[in-house]
């Protein structure tokens, strides 16, 4: 296989996980309608899932899909419990869970 071939069916999952994070967020907050930030979390996880689980096996897609999970409830801990601003706590949280799911399931 090419190495351009390689390179565009090699989706970074860390994306993925940004994208949930950060972007049902945005869409909850912006939108006013928190199932639809669910529904984009969601997806995002689902989809980060499968590749989690296609290139490291059940072990490390479920030890992500818990990081995933617990960032998300990381955010809503920092931002209510703490009283970080809410984009400043959805940021921490996003920068902190998809660098180890680089680390974790995207780095070559």
């Amino acid at each position: 296989m090419s190495t351009l071939t390689r390179v565009r069916t090699r989706f970074p999952s860390a994306v993925l996980v940004a994208v949930g994070l950060a972007a049902g967020f945005g869409i909850a907050q912006g939108t006013g309608v928190r199932a639809l930030g669910g529904a984009v979390f969601a997806a995002a996880g689902v989809a980060a899932g499968v590749l989690w689980w296609r290139r490291r096996g059940a072990a490390v897609a479920l030890a992500l899909a818990a990081l995933y999970v617990g960032a998300f409830v990381l955010a809503h801990v920092l931002a209510i419990g703490v009283g970080l601003p809410a984009w400043l706590a959805v940021s921490l949280v996003t920068l902190a869970a998809a660098g180890v799911t680089f680390a974790v399931a995207d780095r070559p």
